[in-house]
């Protein structure tokens, strides 16, 4: 079980660091894109670039790279791996 206090928003996450995602706290449509695209709980990510208050940029072998929102990403909620 993942202790609230080691873990935060992707959009929060430092460039270069890897991450594992713990919850995705936005509704069921956010959830559904999320999936789609291969982004669920247990999936781990890199941050390439973190625009700060702007787009985040992961990848990871699954998905490769992809950039999505501020918004999105702070309902993404991760821990470092």
């Amino acid at each position: 079980m993942t202790s609230k206090h080691h873990s935060f928003p992707l959009s929060n996450v430092k460039e270069g660091s890897r991450v594992r995602v713990v919850e995705i706290t936005g509704g069921r449509g956010l959830t559904r894109r999320l999936m789609e695209i291969g982004i669920l709980p247990g999936t781990e990510i890199e941050v390439v670039k973190n625009n700060f208050p702007g787009p985040v940029i992961i990848k990871n072998e699954t998905i490769g790279s992809i950039c999505i929102g501020y918004g999105m990403a702070s309902k993404i909620i991760v821990e470092v791996v």
